[in-house]
């Protein structure tokens, strides 16, 4: 079953396209991690959030990456990182056009 990871903490940019250009690198690692389908990167400079939505093909992968991912951004400073992890209903989330498979 397909697990969903929704992670978000404080940040003050860069926003847009220069955080494209300054976490590059960030998200070629992430995509190497075992298990993980998708990322959609999440960004809200009004609130001085970003984050984002995994989903991972399984719980121990998303509960392996939940433990690295929030070890990395305590090492750049952030002190608080809210996460949740829920299991995929896929048989309704496909009638709803869910990117679910990799």
């Amino acid at each position: 079953m397909a697990v969903l990871l929704q992670v978000d903490f404080p940040y003050q940019g860069p926003w847009g396209a220069e955080m494209s250009e300054a976490m590059a690198g960030l998200a070629q690692s992430i995509a190497q991690e075992p298990g993980l389908l998708w990322k959609i990167w999440t960004e809200n400079a009004a609130a001085g959030e970003a984050g984002g939505a995994y989903l991972f093909s399984d719980r121990p992968s998303a509960e392996a990456y939940l433990a690295m991912h929030s070890a990395r951004l305590k090492s750049f400073g952030v002190a608080r990182v809210n996460a949740k992890l829920f299991d995929v209903n896929d048989s309704l989330s496909l009638i709803d056009r869910a990117p679910l498979g990799a």
